[in-house]
């Protein structure tokens, strides 16, 4: 049977030679080491879980449950996050709801700060051409759209782009005027409005105007 108390040759002299990078007093097997000193080291865990005030929020995104968390704030830093437990009662007779909560949402402070965070409006490179083409030659962003969806090719072109990546960096004014426009362009001549009276049970409705110009939004 092996020895295994007594380091072998040439671990030993490895495990001597560590002797010389530590400040400690090993044990004679070589095995463990003494080290004596204050508790400096915990500042790097305290500070870790310090935070200056908490709040309640919820994290909206593509997120149906909206579940309550508690939100640890420091100088204005999301730190950590726990889940909020302050659900009424279900009643006796049947589980709690408590905690709510997922591991997405507990990753989520991840989400804010992470450098793949779109931070801009991007549109798909195909799209962007077309439009900028329609728009400087005929001046106006809904005849513009217009021009690309009555063009079956053009329109057939963007289409095919998507789910194929391509998507280009876009200033907010444009993104915004692009949107517009389709929005507009959709409530076609002949579309109608419907609104209800507060105080009749009667509706009006109205046409939709002929053509709208719309403007970048400032950002």
């Amino acid at each position: 049977m092996t020895d295994t108390t007594t380091p072998s040759e040439p671990d030993a002299a490895l495990l001597r030679a560590g002797r010389f990078f530590r400040r400690g007093t090993a044990a004679p097997d070589l095995h463990s080491e003494e080290l004596k000193g204050g508790r400096e080291g915990d500042a790097f865990y305290r500070d870790r879980w310090s935070h200056d005030k908490v709040v309640n929020s919820i994290h909206g995104v593509n997120c149906t449950g909206s579940c309550r968390w508690k939100v640890y704030v420091k100088d204005g830093i999301i730190t950590w996050e726990t889940q909020e437990t302050d659900y009424p009662t279900v009643g006796p007779d049947r589980p709690e709801y408590e905690p709510r909560g997922c591991p997405r949402g507990a990753a989520f402070a991840w989400y804010t700060y992470s450098p793949t965070r779109v931070r801009y409006p991007y549109v798909r490179g195909v799209l962007l051409e077309l439009y900028r083409e329609a728009k400087e030659r005929l001046r106006d962003p809904v005849l513009a759209w217009a021009d690309i969806q009555a063009d079956p090719e053009r329109r057939r072109r963007y289409q095919l782009a998507r789910g194929k990546g391509g998507l280009v960096r876009a200033g907010w004014d444009e993104a915004v005027e692009i949107a517009a426009a389709a929005h507009v362009h959709a409530m076609s001549p002949g579309r109608t409005s419907t609104r209800t009276s507060p105080t009749r049970r009667s509706v009006t409705t109205t046409p939709w105007p002929r053509r709208v110009r719309c403007s970048p939004a400032s950002r």
